[in-house]
């Protein structure tokens, strides 16, 4: 296991001093404890695993040969001689290329010295920087900017690493692990980013760690996945900080078992300037943690200040704005779970929708926590430390924490995924399609529906429109080849 750092000792701290403070209490009002006390006991098997050898999400094989670039040389002419167990290191220098890998346990470093790292920069023309769909694939270290698409994205692979590497300006989305099970991001810091700096997106066995993220639509998002935890990261001048729901139409209709804790959300402000109409563009600008119809989400320990919509806001599918309702996905966030998080100055200047509902319960004033929709089993301990709208229905939580769970990634690490010939298309069409077109209604692009209708009896033209994409419509943003 890594060793704490600096910011997790100081947050632990924080945490307990406050948690203390607040506490205490000579009024006779009834406390939870937050130090100690009981362990989460969620009403479904929880698989609490080890991560192995110094963080990695699998035991490394017997490596193989290493590879060396230098500035002038091809990344992908390096991938392309690699074996499985092979190390490619890249030395500093600035390299315009897309990178593609789809072999199995492959490692791409980036070497730094005296604080220079290898830079992939896209000149605002190449739309990606790396992708990969190999299983078992480490990308560390590098430095990557302006991009039209996406930083980094996987297709379909198992047990990836993500971690050390600097992201500016990759348009749609910064780190992008689609369709993954059991993968470790940290230490990354990403900014600049269209709609998401992170985005797990229909994937399972995911631990997001020690990053920060800035200065983007979402911070974190852990969309239509099961088993995630998000905790330890710095999120700040996003429009919205960390988000766990459910987008309507995808092929993976759920979104649960969500471990938020420990992280410092602050700030997150700036106004929307995501795609108009799409999913992301619907986040109100100052949402600290957002959950939307996602179920048994934890949140737990965070610094939540400074946000102007609402600390936590919770909603269902039909009071969320630019969704298309899906009628095999629940629409309802059922499950949530706050414990003691330290809330400060939220909810100051919140947009009308809330202040409208707000004043049925006869509140005006900061919200910390606002809740709007159907909800059962949800539960909050120590709720007399915020300002609250909506949770009148949330039970006492009967566990204070969740110490007992360390991460859910897979000690041994996954399965490897094999994808049969026959397999590909729809693997490309989950893998990658998804990312921005949902079925029906409007994701980043149109939806599979309208697609479908604008080249019924035409697939050849649109295999040539999707190999070389020319801008089409003014609303939607152009389309990466």
């Amino acid at each position: 296991m890594n060793k704490p750092n600096r910011l997790t000792v100081i947050l632990a701290l924080v945490t307990f001093a406050v948690g203390w403070y607040l506490g205490s209490d000579d009024k006779g009002m009834t406390i939870t404890s937050s130090v100690g006390g009981s362990g989460y006991g969620g009403g479904y098997e929880q698989k609490t695993q080890p991560i192995q050898d110094e963080g990695a999400v699998r035991p490394r094989e017997q490596r193989g040969k290493t590879h060396m670039v230098n500035p002038g040389d091809s990344i992908q002419a390096a991938v392309e001689i690699a074996q499985p167990g092979d190390t490619i290191q890249v030395m500093p220098g600035t390299y315009s290329e897309t990178v593609y890998i789809d072999k199995d346990d492959i490692h791409l470093v980036g070497v730094i010295v005296a604080g220079e790292r290898a830079t992939l920069d896209g000149q605002k023309t190449l739309n990606d920087a790396i992708l990969y769909s190999g299983n078992d694939v480490i990308i560390e270290n590098f430095k990557i900017i302006d991009y039209k698409g996406n930083g980094i994205m996987s297709q379909a692979g198992n047990n990836f690493e993500i971690r050390n590497n600097l992201i500016i300006d990759t348009g749609i989305y910064g780190i992008f692990p689609q369709l993954g099970k059991n993968g470790l991001i940290e230490h990354n810091v990403v900014s600049g980013i269209a709609d998401a700096a992170i985005y797990v997106g229909m994937s399972d066995n995911i631990h997001v760690a020690y990053n920060e993220v800035f200065d983007s639509v979402a911070g974190i998002e852990i969309e239509n996945s099961r088993h995630a935890i998000v905790e330890h990261n710095h999120t700040h001048n996003n429009t919205g900080g960390i988000l766990a729901f459910i987008t309507p139409g995808l092929p993976i209709k759920d979104t649960y078992d969500v471990i938020i804790r420990n992280n410092f959300i602050l700030d997150n402000n700036t106004p929307n300037f995501g795609a108009p109409g799409s999913t992301v563009a619907g986040i109100p600008a100052g949402t600290g943690i957002l959950i939307m119809a996602a179920d048994d989400v934890v949140v737990e320990g965070n610094i939540i200040s400074n946000h102007k919509t609402a600390g936590i806001l919770i909603t269902d599918h039909g009071n969320a704005a630019n969704l298309t309702l899906d009628p095999e996905s629940d629409p309802n966030a059922d499950g949530a779970m706050i414990l003691d998080n330290v809330m400060l100055n939220n909810g100051y200047d919140t947009i009308d929708e809330v202040k409208a509902f707000a004043l049925t319960e006869l509140h005006t004033g900061n919200i910390d926590i606002f809740q709007i929709g159907p909800t059962e089993g949800s539960c909050i301990i120590n709720r007399h430390r915020y300002h609250t709208v909506g949770i009148d229905d949330f039970s006492e939580c009967d566990f204070t924490n969740t110490d007992n769970i360390d991460n859910y990634l897979i000690a041994g690490g996954a399965e490897r995924r094999v994808i049969k010939a026959s397999e590909r298309g729809e693997i490309a069409y989950l893998g990658v399609c998804t990312g921005c077109h949902a079925y029906a209604g409007r994701l980043i692009g149109p939806s599979v529906m309208e697609i479908q209708a604008l080249y019924a009896n035409r697939p050849e033209d649109m295999v040539k429109y999707i190999n070389a994409p020319t801008p089409m419509r003014a609303d939607y943003p152009e389309m990466p080849a």
